[in-house]
């Protein structure tokens, strides 16, 4: 006896699912296998990122080295990872005081990075620093400070491990960056600025190591919902309704827990780009590569009716 017709359609749709599902369970599983072993940097550990990509590697084996600016909390990550999991089946973290803040420190940091296993098989840098405010207000001390957390500091640190990873010829180097590495809004000049600077470093270095073999990654994503607001300088005029509704949208961001997946599934993959957005910042993405005088001058009419919407003083 024939299937009736009108049960091909939902029979179809459940096999698809089931399909879908066996594969997103093979690829769980292969996931916590291929990290197993590896020596596995983590900047900026401490983080609600940071600290979710602790949990992850430490669970699939990886030998971690999380990198944090203060010691209680280096600690408190060491002892929730060491608690929660079977100290047969995975590695104790070893913990290095990392902080970009302090470039001069940075020699000694990969001196130290690098005396825990000799080698490193993953770099994930993941610090950074957030500022919201005009640019006429920021001052050249904070660009800097801006410029040491986002930009020299990772920077540093790459080239710290790279030469380890030409001889071995293996490695990959993950910048978890900004959607705002490729895109730049309205008063996060300073921000921007110091995310593109990431963003162009690592895709000249992608290039000139593949050659050895180490992949370089940049994950680029929105507004982690789970982390401090942004500090301010001073406070930013009032956006039109154009210009706030896609201030809202790139910053309509994503858990850290998804993060922390999708920088595994990047080390495991291999993926050499990988954008985390909603619809409207990579709508904003296209129209800045193929129509940039229109969005341009949306952005500029936002700021334009901000100024004349504010109080006389």
């Amino acid at each position: 006896m024939g299937i009736p017709s009108v049960m091909v359609l939902p029979l179809l749709i459940v096999v698809a699912a089931g399909v879908y599902y066996i594969y997103n369970e093979v690829l769980q599983f292969m996931s916590k296998t291929l990290v197993r072993n590896k020596v596995v940097v983590i900047t900026d550990a401490v983080s609600g990122a940071g600290a979710e990509c602790a949990h992850l590697f430490h669970k699939a084996g990886a030998r971690l080295i999380l990198g944090g600016t203060t010691w209680d909390k280096l600690e408190s990550l060491y002892d929730s990872l060491t608690t929660a999991s079977d100290p047969r089946e995975t590695f104790a973290p070893k913990l290095v005081i990392l902080d970009f803040s302090d470039m001069d420190s940075m020699e000694d940091v990969v001196a130290e990075v690098m005396e825990c296993y000799g080698y490193v098989d993953v770099l994930i840098c993941n610090s950074s620093m957030k500022l919201k405010a005009p640019v006429h207000s920021v001052s050249l001390e904070l660009d800097r400070n801006i410029m040491d957390i986002n930009y020299f500091g990772p920077s540093s640190l790459a080239k710290g491990v790279l030469p380890a990873m030409m001889s071995r010829r293996s490695g990959h180097i993950i910048l978890v960056n900004s959607i705002q590495g490729r895109l730049a809004i309205p008063f996060r000049g300073s921000y921007a600025a110091s995310k593109h600077a990431a963003q162009a470093f690592f895709d000249c270095l992608r290039a000139e190591v593949e050659e050895y073999g180490i992949v370089v990654s940049t994950v680029s994503h929105t507004f982690i919902n789970a982390s401090e607001p942004p500090p301010a300088v001073e406070p930013a005029p009032k956006q039109n309704v154009i210009t706030d509704y896609i201030a809202r949208q790139l910053t309509h961001g994503v858990r850290p827990s998804v993060l922390a997946n999708e920088i595994l599934e990047t080390v495991n993959r291999k993926r050499k780009e990988v954008v985390l957005a909603h619809p409207i910042p990579r709508v904003a993405l296209y129209l800045r590569s193929l129509f940039p005088p229109f969005l341009f001058a949306v952005l500029a009419a936002g700021v334009k009716d901000s100024v004349l919407a504010e109080p006389m003083q």
